[in-house]
């Protein structure tokens, strides 16, 4: 077989490496790839939104499959095209992706359809969006551009100042275009996160392993949140009684309220859930594998992927047991110095021999035979264990053979998983 990954990252890298352990396929090509990819898949410069360029590159080569990475492709309609030309796709048609293109229609559907999420209003007018933050007393809101935005478009205030300058810089400064047409500004839910990445044919959805992402750039979560700066799985504030009401009420009718309206969902669905007081609620929908939480959970799945992704695409996915290992994994992210606000890149990376972790690469390139920081989030280490504590430390000793200029990881991924276990968690 041969097959395309489309996109650069840490995301992509996992999915290379849990694509490679199947003997029966002879290449794979990178789109475009990142310098750890090197001698893993031929990489090809196309960027990840060059849709149609993607397409036709597939059916030059004639390609079995395209697996799907970033959501930007995928809103964008490259499943549409590559579907439309014959060609085998992981990933949700253009109407299914709205889901993440659009926090807009994913809190009216959960609102149509009763999946519990937080409450909210809709502002497409900027002076109706200001007048509501500058006279609101309580902080007690988020505020999210209704498009893509890079992983940098939720904003949780801190003061009426960061509120008015958020709704500023997303709907007269237009920060992230067109996906600041509209805002949305919810009721702020507390409480313990969970993803929860699931396979999904359309009809049936068959939940992973549950992980645990750490967004803010510091230890104790401080700072200004990111794409996620380390994850481990499971997570263990997610319960076999929240399972089963999450299976209920929020997986099951998501995917059935999708093909109700028309959108059915084939591909990797994301949930992003916040365990309130009053129960799990749905932050957020993603379209795609999250980044990093991909690098925990596929090393953990026992089946192999491309028979599972190849059944999700052909409405199989009732017939094809998807096993996941007991195990528990870790990942800690190592980022340029500055981000995730301004940083440079270019920086030579040394890496000594990882026997216990498999190195993910997010943002490198590779030059004469030199691997060379190239964005925010440039590597991620992995390790598995029996059990969280050894998979941490596993990783962290991993990591601490890895160097280069201002180079800077948190040092605190899962250590709320290990305390909330040692209390008694599951």
């Amino acid at each position: 077989m041969k097959i395309i990954i489309v996109g650069g990252g840490g995301r992509e890298h996992a999915l290379l490496k849990a694509l490679g352990k199947n003997p029966g396929i002879e290449t794979i090509y990178a789109l475009p790839g990142n310098g750890g990819m090197v001698g893993e898949a031929l990489l090809v410069d196309i960027a990840a939104t060059e849709v149609e360029a993607i397409r036709d590159f597939a059916c030059q080569k004639a390609v079995d499959l395209v697996v799907v990475g970033p959501e930007a492709p995928l809103t964008l309609g490259l499943v549409d095209l590559l579907t439309e030309a014959g060609i085998l796709a992981f990933g949700p048609r253009k109407n299914a992706a709205l889901v993440e293109g659009s926090k807009v229609f994913a809190k009216e559907l959960m609102r149509k359809y009763g999946i519990p999420t937080a409450e909210y209003m809709v502002f497409a007018d900027h002076g109706e969006a200001l007048n509501f933050v500058q006279n609101r007393e309580e902080l007690d809101y988020v505020i999210k551009a209704d498009g893509l935005a890079a992983g940098k478009g939720v904003i949780i205030p801190q003061t009426r100042e960061e509120a008015v300058e958020a709704i500023n810089a997303i709907m007269a400064e237009r920060v992230f275009g067109a996906s600041g047409n509209r805002v949305v500004i919810e009721e702020l839910l507390t409480g313990p996160e969970v993803t929860m990445l699931t396979f999904c044919d359309g009809k049936t959805v068959v939940p992973m392993v549950s992980s645990m992402d750490h967004k803010r750039v510091g230890d104790g979560d401080e700072g200004p949140n990111t794409g996620g700066m380390g994850v481990i799985a499971p997570n263990p504030y997610y319960t076999e009684e929240i399972h089963r009401y999450c299976w209920e009420h929020i997986y099951r009718p998501t995917v059935q309220a999708l093909e109700k309206e028309g959108r059915p969902f084939q591909g990797c669905l994301y949930f992003g859930l916040m365990l309130t007081p009053a129960g799990p609620k749905v932050i957020e929908y993603n379209c795609r594998f999250g980044d990093p939480e991909a690098q925990a959970v596929l090393p953990l799945l026992k089946t192999d992927l491309l028979q599972v992704l190849k059944a999700t695409i052909q409405g199989r996915l009732a017939k094809v047991p998807v096993d996941f290992s007991s195990a528990h994994a870790a990942c800690v992210m190592a980022a340029s110095k500055g981000y995730p606000g301004d940083y440079e890149t270019g920086w030579e990376i040394s890496m000594g021999e990882l026997a216990d972790a498999v190195v993910y690469h997010s943002g490198t390139a590779s030059r004469n035979g030199k691997l060379y920081t190239a964005g925010g989030r440039v590597l991620g280490v992995t390790a598995t264990a029996p059990d969280l504590e050894a998979a941490i430390g596993k990783a962290y000793r991993g990591m601490g053979k890895i160097h280069f200029p201002g180079m800077h990881y948190r040092r605190d991924i899962g250590q709320r998983a290990l305390e909330k276990r040692k209390d008694g968690g599951a």
